[in-house]
């Protein structure tokens, strides 16, 4: 079968059910595993160039909403009538969902279903550790600083921090993403800052960002430097690489609890 991701989370996804072998080629932002960088790009994920595509004849492509923009490739591929596989997850059950629907359509389904419990049962591990936490540290966590947008209740973020024994300080808002000011932020006071810029490598990120804000050396989490930079690709692609996200997490959170395997 030719595959076309034009999506990270989506070849993630796929390279976990082992398909990596029937990827013909990805977006620019796909970039795990280093064995998929000879595949033909397309462009970035935003804006895939849908004539070099068609001429691959791929037999399914993997595209996502899951990201503001990403529809244009959604509504050209269906006009151009290229057999496609629309994920759009929010949740973490969404995603072990995508995981079934992908083994679906290239026929691995006994296969996907294994990997789809192993993820679940995954999560299940966290969920009785998370149980057994009696004090929970708010954490806020910076999707995009200016305008800042910040991760909301319907969100797969709010649950890993849950998971990870914490309390997401805007997880209370019925949003998958929140847009916020920095007062509001300052008023929640959180005992963590996570920086987590979508698209952003690691070492691009500057916590002396942060630091200039006004007030911010009132925060809680800035007294006691509880300010981390977190990997993007493990918190911010909706794909089992989140359960190294969520491990990650933890550890920071309750390193006793949730001691390293």
């Amino acid at each position: 079968m030719r595959i076309v991701s034009i999506c990270p989370s989506n070849t993630e996804i796929a390279v976990w059910l082992g398909l990596e072998d029937q990827l013909i080629a990805l977006d620019d932002y796909s970039d795990w595993p280093k064995k998929i960088g000879h595949l033909p790009r397309l462009g970035p994920d935003l804006s895939i160039d849908i004539d070099q595509l068609e001429q691959l004849k791929p037999d399914l492509v993997l595209s996502s909403l899951s990201v503001p923009g990403m529809e244009r490739n959604v509504e050209e591929l269906e006009k151009r009538g290229i057999p496609q596989l629309v994920l759009n997850p929010q949740s973490l059950e969404d995603i072990a969902t995508d995981i079934l629907k992908v083994g679906k359509a290239c026929k691995i389904e006994k296969l996907a279903q294994q990997k789809a419990n192993l993820f679940l049962m995954q999560l299940e591990k966290y969920k009785h550790l998370s149980s057994t936490v009696t004090k929970r540290p708010t954490v806020y966590f910076e999707w995009w600083p200016k305008p800042i947008f910040t991760p909301g209740k319907r969100n797969w973020l709010t649950e890993i921090c849950e998971l990870a024994g914490g309390k997401n300080c805007f997880g209370h808002v019925e949003l998958a993403s929140v847009q916020t000011t920095w007062e509001d932020v300052v008023l929640r006071n959180p005992d963590y800052i996570c920086l987590v810029w979508v698209g952003v490598k690691q070492e691009k990120m500057n916590v002396s960002h942060l630091l200039k804000r006004p007030n911010a050396e009132n925060l809680q989490a800035v007294k006691n430097e509880k300010i981390y930079l977190l990997e993007e690709a493990l918190f911010c692609r909706p794909s089992p690489r989140l359960l190294e996200g969520l491990q990650y997490l933890a550890q920071i959170l309750h390193p006793t609890i949730y001691a390293k395997e």
